[in-house]
């Protein structure tokens, strides 16, 4: 849709809930994401190998919990409240309220860090569905219904989060990690969807003559085969089914990326992150399969559609959803072409310290890390400035 300029009252208010980085959801909660995305990793790994032993809620169920539901659920928000806006017409949560819910955010990661697990629980568990229901409000006032199936995945990953605090707590007699592994499936049925309508368009528009195929039939085919594989796998189902279902989804995906003429993308790195991301998604659901039938480790699997899909989709949108909602051209630079690189390297380092040799483990394990937080350590050195300025075309949002 066309944006309007923005108009007078908008223009002319001063004071931080007027700033410009409070303007649209996908501003604060991107830098957020991003710098939190920077220190995370390396807490964690120094709490691995003996270091900070004064934060000693930092463990693996830490780690992966942050991942998820702090990490990627701040930029899940952060999108959401931004294509809400497009969609509907109608504002997500923008100055005071959008202040709110980012300092609600950050109390949980706070809270995940330093508070006890009950604690912790009663902070970090208001995020979602709090974030979520003014995007509800917003669908449903503009009876947007077509989207409306993306509020009830976040409710999802809002019981998913529940359970992983249950778990925590003694109190739901099953690992941490159980909830995050679901988390991150729930996930990937987002990126099912979501990539379904934008990663083709996108193509389309960019590519000359690229004519990316779209079939509505298999589209629905393929997500409903994701969340089969990422229900089988979340229920306990027998393995056979699961890797069963696991390998038709993977099937499913890879036929529709490459309709998508990925190959077409390779001069452009804002489209070919996207579809090389996706690319990952295919492989996580293969290792998805081996893994329920003991050929691989489930650490492998989930930390490819973690990092490989996840985050990768989650660094080509967030540069390139960045760049048009500040009135920038869609172009890639020598920066974001880095991003790309060291997300793809990062998860190819961190796929070998989860399936190679043991004594390839560790460096592994290092350089993934490296890459991952030298990768978002750019984002926010060059989008940083972005999100804190206007509109360089003097448009909303």
């Amino acid at each position: 849709m066309t944006l309007v300029t923005i108009d007078e009252a908008d223009a002319a208010p001063s004071g931080l809930v007027h700033h410009p980085l409070l303007r649209l959801g996908f501003r604060p909660f991107y830098l957020l994401a991003a710098a939190f995305a920077i220190v995370a990793i390396p807490v964690w790994l120094l709490r691995y190998y003996g270091l900070l032993q004064g934060l000693v809620h930092v463990d693996l169920s830490w780690h992966a919990h942050e991942m998820v539901f702090g990490f990627a659920a701040a930029v899940i928000i952060g999108f959401l409240y931004t294509a809400g806006r497009n969609w509907t017409g109608l504002w997500t949560p923008r100055r005071g309220p959008l202040a709110a819910i980012a300092l609600l955010w950050l109390a949980g990661r706070i809270a995940m860090l330093l508070a006890q697990p009950l604690l912790a629980a009663a902070v970090d568990l208001l995020f979602l569905p709090l974030a979520t229901l003014p995007l509800y409000r917003v669908l449903q006032k503009a009876n947007n219904r077509r989207n409306l199936f993306l509020v009830a995945l976040l409710l999802v990953l809002a019981l998913c989060n529940l359970a992983f605090h249950a778990a925590r707590l003694g109190w739901l007699p099953v690992s941490t990690l159980q909830p995050v592994h679901a988390a991150i499936l729930v996930i990937a049925i987002m990126e099912t969807a979501i990539g379904g309508r934008v990663i083709p368009h996108f193509t389309a528009n960019a590519v000359r003559d690229a004519r990316p195929v779209i079939n509505e039939r298999r589209d629905r085919i393929t997500l409903l085969l994701t969340a089969g594989a990422g229900l089988a796998w979340a229920l306990g189902l027998p393995a056979p089914f699961i890797a069963g279902v696991a390998v038709a989804a993977a099937t499913a995906q890879m036929t529709r990326l490459a309709g998508w003429k990925p190959l077409g993308t390779l001069r452009n790195p804002l489209l070919w992150i996207l579809h090389a991301s996706y690319a990952w998604l295919v492989l996580g659901l293969i290792l998805l399969a081996m893994s329920a039938l003991g050929h691989a480790s489930a650490s492998a699997a989930f930390h490819v559609l973690a990092i490989g899909a996840m985050a990768g989709l989650i660094m080509g949108m967030i540069t390139r959803t960045a760049l048009g909602h500040t009135g920038r051209p869609l172009r890639a630079g020598r920066g974001e072409t880095t991003m790309y690189l060291l997300i793809q390297i990062g998860v190819a380092c961190r796929l070998i310290a989860a399936a190679g040799p043991a004594e390839l483990r560790d460096a592994g394990l290092l350089a993934s890390a490296a890459c991952w937080s030298t990768a978002f350590l750019i984002y926010v050195v060059i989008y940083g400035p972005f999100l804190f300025q206007a509109r360089i075309d003097a448009k909303e949002g």
